[in-house]
């Protein structure tokens, strides 16, 4: 029987929950406002942006690549589709799947962007620097690789 009395919680201010909330904050308002001019989503630059880095992809794939979910991903891949951004082939082999590519419209909306995109993270380089930048994501690529 354990008869210690129970533990009080971290503090928020040291909880890693939270602070990855704020960091994401913190990266993201800028980003939105640029996303706002672009006329997409997170979720939709997200998905673009997988897909123009690996090439026409499975949606499985894209799913994890963008930290989505496949519902959620059905749905953004129907609204990029409208917009022109993306298109669907069949897949060669399995007729219950198809690819996913980007057109010229969605690396036309990338290629609009990169110049504010690429602002963006040289502020953040220069207030941090980009070795402690480098430093951070390796940590973050390596804590979403653990399994507990």
């Amino acid at each position: 029987m354990n008869t210690s009395a129970p533990q009080s919680p971290r503090a928020t201010s040291r909880s890693l929950p939270i602070a990855l909330l704020r960091a994401r904050e913190t990266v993201m308002v800028p980003i939105r406002a640029m996303l706002a001019q672009a006329g997409v989503t997170e979720q939709q630059w997200r998905v673009l942006r997988v897909v123009h880095e690996r090439g026409p992809s499975d949606p499985a794939s894209i799913a994890r690549d963008a930290c989505l979910l496949m519902p959620s991903l059905t749905r953004i891949l129907r609204g990029l589709e409208d917009k022109g951004l993306i298109a669907r082939t069949p897949h060669e082999t399995d007729r219950r799947t198809f690819w996913v590519g980007i057109t010229a419209a969605g690396e036309a909306l990338i290629a609009a962007h990169l110049d504010e995109s690429n602002r963006l993270l040289a502020e953040l380089e220069d207030r941090y620097g980009a070795d402690r930048l480098d430093r951070l994501l390796d940590l973050l690529e390596e804590l979403a690789a653990y399994r507990a």
